[in-house]
């Protein structure tokens, strides 16, 4: 509790803001998770789509997709990830399954440079049409990147049942709808009307 007591300055065991803070973190933490999910399934099936274009509708299980993924002897493999995907999916043809099983930090590698030529340069825009057509497919490409490296990180502070508090949490939401609406603004309407993130936001304890 003392990052929460902290910031209320809490005084004696009377006091209860503190616990009223925690309280609310874990409510607004429970709200993401449903905006977080959409954008995530939004994002997987907007990457998939560039895939199969590339690789086909099996491309989990093309050796051309493949090896183009870093395959680093120590931190975070791409490579090892769609393996071990692949072997929870183990009929060809099980795209869905794959797409389901890999990491969400592999959805956000795809958007790397190593990929422009070979993805980006041609369906950037097509599989995420509302972009702003008026930047550089590069500068898209490295946004969306930035973007989701935000939002992993907010997931797995949630995930780990950590404070957000101290996060802009505003603008966390303005990012997962504006990734959303880069694919469909439709989806991203329908997400906004069920959503409980602008509400809880409102309502934030004072401190």
């Amino acid at each position: 509790m003392s990052t929460y007591e902290a910031i209320t300055g809490v005084n004696g065991d009377d006091d209860t803001s503190a616990l009223g803070l925690y309280i609310w973190n874990a409510q607004i933490s429970g709200a993401f998770l449903a905006p977080l999910h959409i954008c995530e399934v939004v994002i997987r099936n907007a990457i998939s789509d560039a895939l199969a274009w590339k690789y086909g509708a099996n491309w989990p299980w093309s050796s051309a997709f493949e090896m183009s993924l870093p395959s680093p002897p120590v931190g975070y493999n791409a490579r090892r990830d769609l393996f071990d995907a692949r072997q929870k999916a183990p009929v060809v043809g099980q795209t869905g399954k794959v797409i389901a099983e890999l990491k969400f930090v592999f959805w956000q590698r795809m958007f790397t440079s190593r990929h422009d030529q070979r993805l980006w340069s041609h369906k950037l825009t097509t599989v995420l049409p509302h972009l702003d057509l008026t930047q550089p497919y590069q500068q898209l490409r490295k946004n969306l990147y930035d973007d989701l490296e935000a939002l992993r990180v907010l997931r797995n502070r949630i995930a780990h049942h950590e404070p957000i508090l101290s996060r802009n949490l505003q603008a966390d939401f303005s990012r997962i709808t504006q990734v959303i609406g880069c694919r469909s603004g439709e989806t991203a309407n329908w997400m906004l009307r069920y959503q409980q993130v602008t509400q809880l936001l409102r309502d934030r304890p004072t401190t």
